[in-house]
């Protein structure tokens, strides 16, 4: 991944903990309007820029300080664009940041360029003595120096400012979440300690802090310590979010609950050590495959221009199915948007009487499984849908449902027996199984799904009322393994049953082969790169296509490397000017991320290629 140094001395340690600072702010009309404001021209817009990608040079505090900028490749000067800031950690460069080390672009920005593709504009300061020590303020005064900076000569949203890094990076980070917060809408703080100070620090500013039970160079102590200064500032609800087990090699991310409007606090824990780029079932350090870029780019991405006051239309009647005592499931038919910031995800409400009807639970699709029910009781319920603005649309009709009666059964069914795999090809496989008893009976079964031949987390992709389930949607050359479990009426789940594991066929189709690897995934997206194109002709191609099918619920947020156009869930991929000529028997590739329903690990099927 990154080379860095990966262990403070103590005595740096020690020393930056105590760190007094000051410095120079943005004037005070400029933090007011920036906190006010909608997305405001500033004065780069609708000039030609005279700022380039590459190491730039400022006059700071009476010094030469030096950041790498990098500006979108289709950079337009009327679009106002988001200005994401990666700071390195201690001993690291503005060059790590910049280059992702030897995970490539894949890590650029700690993940988040390639992630953004093109629709924000990234900065690497260069720290002193390649640390963040921040004395007299200086390093928030060279934050300042640079913003004003490119925001003379670029396009920029001033309310649409982030800021992120890692270990000491974590610290400037944080530094800027105290003395900074009318300025930037969120900071990410990776690992991070008070090491570049708190001038301020009352202000609330959206706070995602993410750190491993196992640092043994920050101690997760520190990190929890910088969270809940804000959990504090932005008004939520106090609580000791769950962290994995010791030894799970697992993470989980938890969102704080009664935050101000506008300012969630996030905490992502994780079983591992001073890292920026954990992997879940491993020891790794990889940035192609760390869970965290994810996490942090849905975060930032969460937050749109105010200029959008359109909610979107009307959900559709929400559909009830796979009631039990405890849940149930909802769909529904989805909104659009028109406002400009883009349809977020949903609500879910019952109808109590009560002044506020009580939010039941969120989704980013337009599908939920309601848990935590009570059981023999009638929900009435609704759905709202939500924008990037924070618009929401006028209440879908109600539905009402009644959730199961336990009947005082506590005893669940037995484990299924027997599970076997069929039929399988390049896009399904078909299982079967022996049927499970029960004191009272068998209602259906859930079927479990882990990426991978070993490691990974099972989760439900299906169910079924029968002994046998077709999973479909898979990807072509792809190992998976299964599980199966019994429910009954009352909602007791039986213990899973043994473990299957199936491997699909390749896709293959004309003169050229599309072959898909899951790079990094998390609950509710994934990022397929690369998606290798292979020429298996015996002459030169000068253009290739892709189509595979996205499955339900799931949705295209970004491309690289193709171009990329989408109708209903098939998607259509044709290559660009610089890999569209592939030889015999050589390769090229192109990358994608998707959104997906939280939990439901169902990924892209039906690769197809054809050439010219």
């Amino acid at each position: 991944m990154l080379r860095r140094k990966s262990l403070f001395a103590a005595v740096m340690v020690a020393a930056l903990l105590v760190v007094a600072t000051g410095g120079t702010a943005l004037s005070s009309s400029e933090t007011t309007s920036r906190a006010a404001s909608a997305a405001a021209a500033t004065a780069g817009c609708g000039k030609t820029p005279t700022l380039r990608s590459g190491t730039q040079t400022i006059q700071s505090g009476g010094g030469t300080r030096s950041f790498i900028l990098r500006i979108p490749d289709n950079y337009n000067n009327n679009n106002p664009y988001r200005l994401i800031f990666g700071f390195h950690w201690n001993g690291g460069t503005a060059n790590d940041v910049d280059s992702g080390g030897s995970s490539g672009f894949t890590w650029s920005y700690y993940g988040l360029r390639q992630l953004a593709n093109n629709t924000a504009i990234f900065v690497a300061p260069q720290g002193l003595n390649n640390g963040w020590a921040n004395s007299g303020g200086q390093d928030l005064t060279f934050v300042d120096d640079m913003i004003r900076l490119i925001e003379a000569d670029l396009c920029v949203d001033t309310t649409q400012l982030f800021a992120g890094g890692f270990s000491y990076g974590g610290g400037m980070s944080y530094a800027l979440a105290c003395a900074r917060a009318t300025v930037f809408r969120a900071v990410a703080v990776y690992a991070g300690a008070q090491l570049s100070g708190c001038s301020g620090g009352t202000q609330p500013i959206a706070y995602i802090g993410l750190h491993g039970l196992r640092d043994n160079v920050l101690n997760i102590s520190l990190g929890r310590s910088l969270r809940d200064r804000f959990v504090r500032n932005n008004g939520c609800t106090s609580q000791n979010p769950p962290e994995p087990a010791q030894g799970s090699l697992t993470h989980i991310v938890t969102a704080y609950s009664g935050c101000r409007s506008g300012y969630p606090v996030v905490w992502a824990a994780f079983d591992g050590g001073h890292t920026p780029g954990p992997v879940d079932g491993s020891t790794a350090d990889d940035g192609a495959r760390t869970w965290t870029k994810g996490v942090v780019w849905n975060f930032f991405n969460q937050f749109q221009s105010t200029n959008d006051t359109t909610p979107p239309t009307t959900p559709g009647t929400p559909a009830v199915s796979n009631v039990t005592a405890t849940s149930a499931t909802l769909t529904w038919t989805a909104s659009t948007d028109q406002g400009g910031s883009g349809l977020a995800g949903y609500n879910v409400y019952r109808v109590t009487g009560a002044p506020t009807d009580p939010l039941l639970g969120q989704s980013t699709t337009n599908s939920i499984t309601l848990t935590g029910l009570t059981a023999n009781a009638q929900y009435q319920v609704y759905v709202r849908a939500r924008d990037g603005a924070g618009n929401l649309s006028a209440n879908s009709a109600f539905v009402t449902f009644t959730t199961a009666s336990t009947g005082g059964d506590t005893t669940p069914p037995t484990a299924p027996a027997g599970l076997a795999a069929s039929g399988t090809t390049a896009g399904s496989t078909n299982l079967s199984w022996t049927a499970s008893t029960d004191d009272v009976g068998v209602t259906g079964y859930d079927i479990l799904r882990a990426p991978g031949a070993t490691g990974g987390t099972f989760a439900q992709v299906g169910t079924s009322a029968t002994t046998s389930f077709s999973d479909t949607g898979l990807t072509p050359s792809t190992t998976y393994r299964y599980q199966v479990r019994a429910r009954d009426a009352a909602g007791n789940l039986s213990p899973v049953s043994d473990t299957v594991q199936v491997t699909t066929s390749g896709g293959t189709t004309e003169t050229c082969t599309a072959t898909p690897t899951v790079q990094t995934q998390w609950g509710t997206g994934y990022v397929i790169q690369p998606l290798t194109i292979t020429n298996t002709s015996t002459s030169t191609i000068t253009s290739w296509t892709v189509t595979f099918t996205l499955p339900a619920g799931h949705a295209l947020t970004g491309s690289w490397n193709a171009t990329v156009t989408t109708s209903g869930q098939t998607v259509t991929a044709k290559s660009v000017s610089f890999n569209g000529t592939v030889a015999p028997g050589a390769s090229t590739s192109f990358g994608f991320q998707v959104s997906r329903p939280d939990g439901n690990t169902a990924l892209p099927s039906g690769y197809t290629c054809t050439s010219a």
